[in-house]
C-alpha cells in the first residue's frame, strides 16, 4: 500500500510481460506458430505500455489494441497477449467517463471477434463461444471498472469532507479559544484598570486605600496570568485525546481537561469573584439557594464565565449599580441570575442589553453560545422595575447541543 501508484504499474507491465513470454513459450505444444523476434516484439508492444496506463489510460488502451490486432493478424497464440487489452480497458472505465471507456470496451470486442473471423479467435471454439467471450468479457472489465471509478470518486469526496469538516472545527476551536480568552481579559483587565485609577486618585490623601488597590491589582493580575498560562499549556499539548471528547473536550469545558494542579475555575469560585468586584467599589451580594453538589466540570465553567461576563458589563457600563448573583440548585438543572438596579447605568451598546441585537457583542454572543452548547437556556434583557438581568438555566448531566444547532435559546 505504501508504493507509489506508478511504480505499481511499472511492477504489473514487467510482470505481465513475463508471464506472456512463458505463454509464448508453450504455443508450439498447443498447436500455435512460436513466437519469433516479431512476435516477442509484439508481445512487448502489446504488455510494456501498461506502466503508464494510469497517466494516459485512453492513448495506452487504443496503442494496445493496435498492437494487439496486428499480433492477432499474424496469427500467434491470442491467449499470450489477452492480458494486455484487459488490463488497459478496466483502467480507462476505472479513470475516464463511461462513454469513454464504453468505446474501448467495444473495440476490444471487434478485435476479438475479429480473431474468430480469421479462425483464430482468444478463446478458441466456435464462431458463437467467440462471440459470447467478446461480449461478456469486455462488459465485465467495464462493469468493474465503473465501479472502482465510482468508489475512488466516493473516497475523493469523503476525504474533502472531512478536509472541510476538520477546517471547520479548527475554525469553532478559534471562536471558542477566542470566548475563552475574552472572558479572562476582559474582566481581569477591567477590575485592574478600575483599580489603577482608584490608586492614582487616592494616592497622597490615603496611602493605605492606594496600598490596598495595588494589591488587589497584584491579585487581579497574578490570576489573569494563571488563567491564560493554563489555557496555552493546553494548547502547546495538543494531545489527541483533548480534542476527541466533542463539546466536553472542545468547548468551555474542554478546560477542564488540562493541568489537573490548577484546574479551571468553577462555582465554588464565585464568591472570590464578588469579593473581587466588591473591592473595586460595586456592591455584590451572592445568594446560594438549593443544595450545593460538584456538578460536571463544563457545566461549572460555562456557569462561572457567565457570571464574570455579566459582571464584567456591570463593571464596564454600570459601576455605581448594585449587583444581586443568585445561584438556584435543582435537582435536574441549575439556575443562575444576575441582575443589577441600573444605579449609574450607562455607557457603550454592550453594557446596554436592551440596544444590542442578538448575536452582537462578543460577550453577548459567547454567553449565549456557551449556555447553547450545553443545551441550556440564556435570557439578556432590561428589567421592568430598572437595571438587567442575566438568566441562564443549565441541566446539570452536561448534556451537550450537537454542532449547528440553531434552535432558539
Amino acid at each position: 500500500m505504501r508504493i507509489r501508484p506508478s511504480y505499481m504499474d511499472a511492477l504489473t507491465a514487467v510482470a505481465q510481460t513475463g508471464v506472456a513470454v512463458l505463454l509464448g513459450r508453450e504455443a508450439v505444444q498447443q498447436g500455435w506458430p512460436e513466437l519469433d523476434l516479431a512476435g516477442f516484439l509484439l508481445v512487448g508492444l502489446v504488455n510494456v505500455p501498461g506502466a503508464v496506463r494510469t497517466k494516459a489510460p485512453v492513448a495506452v488502451c487504443l496503442f494496445v489494441q493496435l498492437a494487439w490486432f496486428v499480433y492477432v493478424t499474424a496469427g500467434y497464440w491470442p491467449v499470450v497477449n489477452c492480458l494486455g487489452p484487459m488490463l488497459t480497458v478496466y483502467t480507462v472505465a476505472a479513470l475516464c467517463p463511461p462513454r469513454t471507456s464504453l468505446a474501448c470496451a467495444a473495440l476490444m470486442s471487434a478485435i476479438w471477434i475479429y480473431g474468430g473471423l480469421l479462425g483464430h479467435g482468444p478463446g478458441g471454439g466456435s464462431m458463437a463461444a467467440v462471440v459470447a467471450q467478446a461480449v461478456v468479457f469486455p462488459a465485465l472489465l467495464w462493469r468493474f471498472g465503473l465501479v472502482a471509478r465510482r468508489a475512488a470518486d466516493l473516497a475523493r469526496q469523503l476525504r474533502l469532507e472531512r478536509d472541510e469538516r476538520a477546517r471547520r472545527e479548527v475554525a469553532e476551536e478559534r471562536g471558542r479559544i477566542a470566548r475563552e480568552l475574552h472572558d479572562i481579559v476582559a474582566h481581569h483587565m477591567s477590575v485592574i484598570s478600575v483599580q489603577a485609577g482608584l490608586a492614582r486618585f487616592v494616592f497622597s490623601s490615603a496611602p493605605a486605600t492606594a496600598t490596598a488597590a495595588l494589591r488587589t491589582i497584584e491579585d487581579t493580575s497574578s490570576e489573569a496570568l494563571d488563567e491564560l498560562r493554563r489555557m496555552l499549556s493546553l494548547l502547546r499539548a495538543g494531545e489527541p485525546e483533548d480534542r476527541a471528547g466533542g463539546a466536553e473536550a472542545t468547548g468551555p469545558g474542554w478546560a477542564g481537561t488540562g493541568d489537573r494542579d490548577a484546574p479551571m475555575p468553577g462555582l465554588s469560585r464565585l464568591a472570590e469573584m464578588a469579593e473581587r468586584v466588591r473591592a473595586v467599589g460595586v456592591p455584590v451580594e451572592l445568594r446560594v439557594t438549593g443544595e450545593p453538589r460538584a456538578l460536571a466540570p463544563g457545566v461549572e465553567l460555562c456557569a462561572y464565565r457567565v457570571v464574570q461576563e455579566a459582571l464584567t458589563n456591570v463593571l464596564k457600563h454600570a459601576r455605581h449599580a448594585s449587583v444581586t448573583v443568585e445561584l438556584d440548585y435543582r435537582p435536574s438543572h441549575i439556575g443562575v441570575t444576575v441582575t443589577d438596579d441600573g444605579a449609574g447605568g450607562g455607557g457603550g451598546p454592550e453594557g446596554d442589553v436592551a440596544k444590542v441585537p442578538p448575536g452582537g457583542g462578543h460577550g453577548l454572543i459567547g454567553m449565549r453560545e456557551r449556555a447553547r452548547l450545553y443545551g441550556g437556556t440564556i435570557g439578556i434583557g432590561p428589567r421592568s422595575e430598572g437595571g438587567y438581568a442575566v438568566c441562564l438555566t443549565l441541566p446539570t448531566s452536561a448534556r451537550t447541543v450537537p454542532r449547528g444547532d440553531d434552535r432558539p435559546e
